[in-house]
């Protein structure tokens, strides 16, 4: 039997591909913290501005626009936060199936060594068994010849 693992690359290579998924995932998150905090800043943005004391038609219309334009760019961040979720939800499904194909690979591993130690425990047990008749019929031979 055939001592070395023929698939051994193929399981680095699985590893590696569930390292490179790790890194996507820890990336997306680091995205999600990211478009939280601008939701967190807009939010506060729009909080700040408020309407100007003096009432002129100007400055009403031109607070009530800015408000808009805030409440666009809040609007515009929680998107980028939904999406971001989105991502990292299928990059999380790539990782499991990553997971799954490694696994998939050590355990025909496992198996392999295993085959290995029983066929090494046999060959072990038939050296045995041939040093114990050798023996054995040694000794009939010398109390046959005597």
């Amino acid at each position: 039997m055939n001592r070395f693992f023929r698939l051994s690359p193929v399981l680095r290579a699985r590893k590696a591909q569930e390292d490179a998924a790790k890194g996507a995932v820890i990336q997306s998150r680091a995205d999600i913290r990211e478009a939280q905090a601008l939701v967190r800043r807009k939010q506060l943005d729009l909080v700040g501005a408020e309407a100007p004391s003096e009432a002129t038609a100007r400055a009403m219309v031109a607070s009530l626009v800015a408000r808009q334009s805030l409440a666009g760019a809040l609007m515009s961040a929680q998107k980028m936060v939904t999406e971001a979720e989105e991502v990292e939800r299928e990059r999380m499904a790539v990782l499991a199936d990553a997971a799954k194909r490694r696994r998939a690979v050590e355990m025909m591993a496992e198996r392999h060594a295993e085959m290995v130690r029983a066929n090494d425990l046999r060959k072990d047990q038939a050296n045995l068994d041939e040093l114990a008749m050798t023996s054995k019929a040694r000794n009939e031979a010398r109390g046959a010849a005597e």
